[in-house]
């Protein structure tokens, strides 16, 4: 719970904040970008909400906050049925990020074939339940080591199969599902498991059905440039390899950006193509001392 004796003096008076235990994920600025701000690398309320969908964005972010650093010294709103959050498509962005993959995002999309969590939100029983009135799950994709967290209690709950990639199967023991190599894999008709090794070795996209593709950390959309972006100070892997990955995506077709680390964003196949063009050819000629990591 947000500590109100620790409340980051950034913050807008007013019954919402932000206390000084924020990690800086961004979850919460996605959530609500008119009512959050990054100040000195930790999140501030900087205008307390006003209508009744700000209220709704302000709870999914306290929701969404892995460690727990959002709350309100005044009544406090219904929080039943804010995640799943529907972005679009029957895929919805799951909330209740975790701690173990320093608040990364998960994703969950419902379809008849049988319903896919990308990457791991924390195991809760909110949650829980309304994956189980959605249908549960017959899928865990994994986009990397690193977002792991609660994938193996979701997977026994539901008897779910899990992917990830071979050379991160340590990671998650439990995956029956290996992607191998470099070439792409189908896993069903319309859902295609990319590996793009750069982020970590064993880094994967997820591509479903030519409109989203779920980028874990490998890619995501930067507010602040209005382009597609990568972080680079956070390429544990290679950078060199993490260029050479993306430019292989760039004939791919997608209208969703769906990432783990930075902001999700929908736009047109051919703004995408475009985007992602222009982020590699910016890959191969800025140094690392110039390079930009904004949100």
């Amino acid at each position: 719970m947000a500590n109100p004796a620790r409340r980051h003096p950034g913050n807008a008076p007013g019954p919402w904040f932000v206390d000084d235990s924020c990690i800086d994920c961004d979850a919460s600025r996605q959530c609500a970008p008119d009512l959050f701000a990054d100040r000195n690398g930790q999140s501030v309320v900087t205008r307390q909400p006003a209508t009744p969908d700000e209220i709704d964005q302000m709870a999914r972010a306290m929701l969404i906050c892995p460690t727990g650093s959002i709350g309100t010294t005044g009544s406090r709103p219904p929080l039943d049925r804010l995640f799943p959050f529907e972005l679009d498509g029957d895929v919805h962005v799951c909330g209740f990020n975790s701690p173990d993959s320093f608040g990364a995002n998960s994703f969950f999309a419902r379809r008849s074939g049988g319903n896919l969590l990308v990457d791991s939100p924390r195991f809760v029983s909110r949650l829980v339940r309304a994956v189980e009135e959605m249908g549960g799950l017959a899928e865990i994709l994994l986009t990397h080591r690193d977002d792991v967290a609660d994938a193996h209690r979701w997977a026994e709950h539901f008897g779910a199969r899990t992917w990830i990639h071979e050379v991160e199967a340590s990671a998650a023991p439990f995956a029956a599902g290996r992607i191998h190599g470099t070439e792409p894999l189908v896993i069903r008709p319309g859902l295609t498991a990319i590996p793009v090794p750069g982020h970590t070795r064993g880094s994967v996209v997820f591509h479903l059905e030519d409109r989203f593709l779920f980028t874990g950390d490998s890619l995501y959309y930067s507010r602040e440039q209005g382009e597609l972006s990568a972080f680079r100070s956070v390429c544990w892997y290679s950078w060199p390899e993490l260029t050479r990955s993306l430019a292989r995506l760039e004939s791919l077709r997608f209208e969703w950006v769906l990432a783990g680390h930075g902001d999700r964003h929908r736009a047109t196949a051919e703004w995408m193509q475009g985007s992602l063009r222009r982020l590699v050819d910016r890959m191969q000629k800025v140094d690392a001392a110039s390079w930009d990591d904004s949100w």
